[in-house]
């Protein structure tokens, strides 16, 4: 359901995204873009005699995949309509690394509402992203700000 307002969310509210599977192509675009080519991600080679056995995927690639993949859910499901900027990420965390061919889904439960002043408030979110075994890949808290009900 659609949100216009900081008061539209409470506390446990969880968003639970659908899945994507990570590709070859995702670590080349990925490596273009940033110009991170580290053999661990695009040199096979290499990668089989590291302790992962195999090439896996940037970790920010997965935090990037990760956390837009609940806007899946619609544009003003997790954020909404008056949202006014994302605050911040703490105490994250990569646990667990990604290859080709997994599939990661992400779930965001709300852990905190703090009201910052008549106009904005701060939504805070334990964010997971895990593979399709449902093992926990990242984590990490996330704070935007939210324009309040008028």
């Amino acid at each position: 359901m659609e949100k216009e307002y900081y008061e539209d969310y409470a506390l446990g509210e969880v968003f639970v995204s659908p899945g994507r599977t990570i590709t070859e192509t995702d670590l080349i675009l990925f490596s273009g873009i940033t110009g991170d080519w580290h053999s661990m991600h695009t040199n096979v080679e290499y990668a089989k005699k590291s302790k992962f056995g195999e090439r896996i995927a940037h970790g920010m690639l997965i935090l990037s995949i990760g956390s837009a993949l609940l806007f899946r859910l619609g544009d003003n499901v997790l954020f909404p309509k008056s949202f006014i900027a994302f605050y911040g990420i703490d105490k994250l965390r990569f646990v667990k690394p990604v290859s080709i061919g997994d599939t990661i889904s992400s779930k965001a439960e709300v852990i905190g509402m703090e009201e910052k002043d008549a106009e904005r408030g701060i939504i805070t979110y334990d964010t997971r992203i895990n593979n399709q075994h449902e093992e926990l890949v990242v984590l990490m808290i996330q704070r935007i700000i939210a324009g309040r009900s008028p």
